[in-house]
């Protein structure tokens, strides 16, 4: 894919095109990179495992929390222009095409490209991206990456004929130094290299010349800025009002962050257990039951768990309940004790089963769940609702000229509101596009 941008990069004909290619260009580096800190990642576990460190690796995969989904959806971010930029309309259009590139972890994903200049408030990213497998310990970086839009420049880059052209009149020592920049420019067009970051060795075009992207800002979110709804998050601003590609942030942005994890939406564990409040030692009870969320929920049939009834029995399960497995006993065996403090008393229960692999079984998957939902924190208090991004984009507004918005024909029908234009105004409109 990266070899596809450069070719395409080289090919671009037009400003949008170079942008595009440009962006795919700087995408694709960033996962080669991921991909690569991936797999030495792999490969110093596999060493560590062959040196004899079995015994700590088989302990971290004891508290190993489960997984997750994690979306970042309504992206936005404010702009503060100067009120002579802004109202009064004076000065330099400034306009730059930017767009967000989020990692998290080796998944990395890059938003729709954005035109902005002096006419918009806050910089829009309609793009809902969903990061699946995903850790409670996850760190999202999401990079605001900015480049300045010049009209008249020459996106495929001098030809070879233009550069020799440039070297016979000025010479043979200014010719090397255009040669020099040229190629420099090709070898930087990838994208910004952040400090402590170096990027492969990339191949060599002549043609591939044409816009750069540059970090503009950044910030890293974690869970603890997980929430429902919209929350405002700092941002680090990486650029300065001298650089082309500048463009005056607020210094922060506003974004919807959610986390699903697994053991908030999926049913972990369900099978038959005897069930018994601690107060009644003699009272037990033969149950259907499923751990989910936050609860053990309890039918009496499992007809009743198939067709997800009102259950008859709800222990709650939180994030400070306790569980332990007693002394096995001459009539019941084992026990597992679940208590849970609420609102200041703590809901005891006792359940058990005729197999002892069962019972190990059944405590050893609500101690992890326990772990689960103590490492995901908030998120484990309810479920959260993570819009799914459709597969078809709605089409962007177009902003283009009167003349596209007149000229270019519209559907038929039956009773036009509006007459056909003469041939003589779509000729004085297309010629004065034209000559602009």
């Amino acid at each position: 894919m990266r070899e596809g941008a450069y070719k395409l990069l080289a090919a671009c004909s037009n400003r949008d095109q170079a942008l595009e290619a440009s962006k795919s260009l700087l995408t694709c580096n960033t996962r080669v990179l991921a991909l690569l800190s991936q797999l030495q990642k792999i490969r110093r576990a596999q060493i560590l495992q062959r040196v004899g460190s079995r015994s700590d690796h088989k302990t971290s995969e004891d508290v190993l929390p489960c997984t997750g989904r994690v979306s970042l959806s309504d992206l936005r971010i404010p702009l503060l222009w100067k009120d002579s930029e802004y109202f009064k309309n004076k000065g330099e259009l400034h306009r730059c095409a930017v767009f967000c590139l989020l990692q998290c972890g080796a998944d990395i994903h890059d938003s729709d490209l954005v035109m902005v200049d002096r006419t918009l408030t806050d910089i829009c990213f309609e793009d809902t991206i969903i990061f699946n497998n995903v850790g409670p310990d996850f760190r999202l970086r999401v990079e605001l990456y900015s480049s300045c839009t010049v009209e008249d420049f020459s996106w495929g880059g001098p030809s070879p004929r233009k550069i020799s052209f440039l070297g016979g009149s000025l010479g043979r020592s200014s010719s090397k130094k255009i040669r020099s920049a040229l190629e420099s420019a090709a070898a930087c067009g990838g994208g910004d290299v952040r400090p402590g970051h170096m990027y492969p060795p990339l191949p060599f075009h002549n043609s591939a010349l044409g816009p750069k992207f540059n970090l503009l800002a950044h910030t890293t979110l974690r869970i603890e800025h997980v929430r429902e709804g919209f929350k405002t998050h700092d941002l680090m601003l990486s650029a300065t009002e001298d650089c082309p590609y500048w463009l005056p942030l607020f210094g922060s942005i506003c974004c919807r962050l959610i986390a699903q994890p697994v053991c908030m939406i999926q049913p972990v564990i369900s099978g038959q257990l005897q069930v018994k409040p601690e107060e009644d030692s003699d009272d037990w009870e033969d149950f259907e039951c499923v751990l989910k969320g936050q609860n053990l929920l309890c039918y009496q049939t499992e007809e009743e768990l198939e067709c997800e009834d009102k259950p008859l029995v709800v222990i709650p399960i939180r994030k400070d309940t306790r569980v332990g497995v007693s002394e096995a006993e001459p009539v019941h065996g084992q026990h597992i004790f679940i208590s849970t403090p609420l609102q200041g008393n703590n809901i005891n229960y006792t359940v058990t089963s005729c197999s002892t692999d069962n019972i190990q079984r059944w405590n050893k998957t609500l101690q992890q769940h326990v772990c689960n939902l103590r490492h995901w924190k908030q998120c484990c208090d309810h479920v959260m609702k993570i819009e799914m991004p459709s597969s078809k984009k709605s089409n962007p507004l177009k902003q283009g000229s009167l003349y596209h918005e007149i000229v270019t024909p519209s559907p038929a029908r039956e009773n036009p509101a509006v007459p056909d234009l003469s041939d003589e105004i779509r000729s004085s409109l297309s010629s004065y596009y034209k000559e602009r």
